[in-house]
């Protein structure tokens, strides 16, 4: 009998989901995240998995991992001491940036500091031209004297190569990482044509500078990881998830780790798209919130909307520009600092806040009992009766209702005057409506239109909060699936082995034949198949999908356009024309076109698990009521009595009128006032609004 095992980490809980190949029968857990050592929590829970399911580790072909790791460390600022070697003249274009406010009227502006420091970048005299020529040849012996000094005299453990133009000719890159190694073998080298062959030089050096700086930390990482799975008996295989939605090869994730950056969250968007497939919802908001943050991913036609653009560390949460730029490709998603350990405060105007600053798993929120002092949302939650404090984790782990009260009491009732009950609702409210917002501001910016799509709410918090923010979008329809708190666990078996990548390079559309469409792609593709044939994919069994990025003669930036298989070059025209009209609702006339970027997608086959997921066996036989509760009425403005019901013991068809608590083992359900959701034949509780009723 084998078995493979999801293994997501939040900066709260970290969630374990395990799969019997044969059967598809699920086994799923949740702990504490250990700040200090993520790899412990993962091995102290597969330990405490596997001895409660009494699976043996040597029949574990696959783990399959996300984490948070990256992004933290680029947030915490928690890298490696990195240096950087680029082109003579061009050292401060990390702090010119872009050139661009992010607030035209924030005369106090603050934007996100470089991973390496002016001090850290040594010039080198070299220039490769715009089209591949050689304008200056390479100075190898200033390459010698940077790197000695930086790593003598600034003691760097990585290294990022920068110059101009070198996604049209890599060879000064290249040369100069080979010089750097000869000096010092250990050092980590990172070359912009390898992370990111893109045109761009300020998003390309960022990215690459982003992926050395994180180089040492995630090596580490997984060489503690690999090293306990092994002590334990692990023989499988071990991969990782990448922000692109799919799987890599630890020696990939140590060779671009930049493309782990929201790696979890990506996978819960898969997921959520993967159910709607099932359940005929093609248009979904995909709303994820755990202990530290809320994330809202968009899906069309049952695929999570991609792109090669992300932002990290920023210094104004909403406010695009206000980060540093990575070009990588990503699930396209909006994530803000509200879970349940975001702490809730009152300013000097004695207006409430809650997060984005979190309590984390250490101390974590007051009533998790680890002398945590400060008001979280869960605390609020707790003190409102939509979280049972001998239910939680399936009564593995009491919460302290009254700790949460005496925090809730000090850090909000007593400087608002109001009472504790009154307190946890505000800080209860005040999280949707945040989330509520960024979800706003990101459909605008892309053109979706929720009130025509459904929304997919998991994670240890979202369940909670999902029909008061689907009310404020005015969703019509909310499902709550089942194992929604460990949902992006599962998630990561469902996807294959993969890698996404780009290469720039300008061609004129009425000059380009056949062969020069596939001369275009050839580099990226023959990149991807070797990394997923090292990876143990057949070549047989790799499957590319190819997009153009495409402009006018003259304009600054270009669109995406999908390429459907052995499509003509004279069809190219066509499609860009359809896509810049889906996009701006207008097409110029009498102006050539041109291709800018080549990309492509390569994977592998999915895993057989994704065809064989049904979690829902039937009830369990218990009573579906397990008690009363005392619960928060906004309604009714004050507590109310309602059913605590056992999701494990609901048939299909089951309907359920609030006010009710639906209680699994990873989540809560709240279900209010006037709402009523029903148990489908998959085991999702879904919710559907009336018209004008959200």
């Amino acid at each position: 009998m084998t078995h493979r095992l999801g293994v997501d980490i939040g900066g709260t809980f970290t969630d374990f989901a395990l799969v019997d190949d044969q059967t598809g029968a699920l086994a799923v857990h949740k702990q504490l995240t250990t700040p200090d050592d993520p790899s412990r929590c993962v091995l102290d829970g597969l330990e405490a998995l596997l001895r409660r399911t009494g699976t043996e580790i040597a029949g574990l072909t696959t783990i399959a991992h996300g984490t948070t790791l990256v992004t933290n460390a680029v947030i915490e600022r928690k890298g490696a001491a990195t240096g950087m070697l680029v082109s003579a003249g061009f050292g401060d274009v990390l702090d010119i940036a872009m050139e661009r406010r992010y607030d035209l009227f924030d005369l106090r502006l603050h934007f996100a500091e470089p991973v390496v420091p002016a001090d850290l970048r040594a010039e080198i005299p070299e220039r490769v031209m715009f089209d591949g020529a050689i304008g200056a040849p390479l100075d190898e012996a200033a390459v010698d004297r940077a790197v000695r000094g930086l790593v003598e005299a600034h003691g760097i453990e990585a290294l990022a190569v920068c110059f101009l133009h070198s996604y049209a000719d890599p060879g000064h890159e290249e040369r100069a990482r080979e010089i750097a190694n000869e000096l010092y073998p250990d050092l980590r080298v990172t070359t912009s044509n390898e992370v990111l062959p893109f045109m761009r030089e300020y998003e390309r050096w960022t990215t690459t500078t982003i992926n050395a700086y994180v180089q040492p930390l995630t090596g580490r990482y997984l060489d503690r990881l690999e090293t306990g799975l092994a002590e334990l008996g692990f023989r499988g295989r071990l991969l990782v998830m990448t922000s692109s939605g799919g799987m890599a090869t630890p020696a990939l994730a140590r060779r671009f780790p930049v493309r782990l950056v929201e790696s979890g969250p990506a996978a819960g968007a898969l997921m959520a798209a993967f159910l709607g497939q099932q359940i005929g919802e093609p248009d979904l908001l995909s709303f994820d919130m755990g202990g530290t943050t809320a994330k809202g991913a968009l899906i069309r036609n049952n695929r999570a909307l991609r792109r090669y653009e992300f932002e990290v560390a920023r210094e104004h949460e909403f406010k695009q520009g206000s980060g540093l730029p990575l070009r990588i490709p990503v699930i396209d998603m909006i994530e803000i600092g509200a879970g349940g350990g975001s702490i809730a405060a009152v300013d000097e105007r004695r207006l409430l806040a809650v997060g984005p600053r979190s309590a984390g798993a250490d101390p974590g929120p007051a009533c998790y009992g680890r002398q945590g002092e400060r008001a979280t949302l869960t605390d609020a939650n707790v003190a409102l009766g939509y979280l049972v404090p001998d239910a939680f984790l399936g009564g593995e782990m009491a919460l302290d209702a009254a700790a949460a009260a005496t925090a809730l009491a000090g850090d909000v009732a007593k400087p608002l005057g109001v009472d504790t009950p009154r307190a946890a609702w505000g800080v209860h409210e005040v999280i949707n409506e945040e989330v509520a917002r960024a979800f706003r501001v990101h459909a605008s910016e892309i053109g979706f239109d929720y009130r025509r799509c459904a929304m997919f709410a998991f994670g240890g918090s979202g369940p909670a909060h999902a029909m008061r923010v689907a009310r404020k979008l005015r969703i019509p329809k909310v499902i709550f699936p089942l194992g929604a708190g460990v949902m992006s666990a599962i998630g990561l078996l469902t996807v294959p082995i993969s890698f996404a990548t780009l290469r720039s390079g300008r061609a004129r559309l009425e000059e380009l034949d056949a062969a020069g469409l596939d001369a275009g792609f050839a580099p990226v593709e023959q990149q991807a198949r070797s990394l997923l044939e090292e990876a143990g994919v057949s070549l047989e069994g790799i499957t590319m999908e190819r997009r153009l990025d495409m402009r006018f003669y003259g304009q600054g930036h270009e669109v995406e356009v999908a390429l459907p298989a052995a499509v003509s070059p004279a069809r190219l025209g066509e499609l860009f024309l359809a896509a810049y009209a889906e996009t701006f609702a207008a097409t110029p006339l009498d102006a050539g076109i041109e291709i800018v970027n080549w990309k492509i997608e390569a994977s592998g086959p999915s895993p057989d698990f994704a065809e064989r997921y049904r979690p829902f066996a039937g009830p369990s036989g218990g009573e579906p009521v397990a008690r009363r509760v005392r619960l928060f009425d906004p309604v009714a403005d004050g507590f109310v009595d309602g059913p605590l019901y056992d999701r494990y013991a609901l048939a299909a068809g089951t309907a359920i009128e609030g006010p009710a608590l639906i209680q699994e083992n990873e989540a809560t359900t709240v279900i209010g006032t006037g709402e009523r959701v029903e148990v489908d034949g998959f085991g999702n509780l879904v919710a559907t609004f009336g018209e004008g009723e959200s």
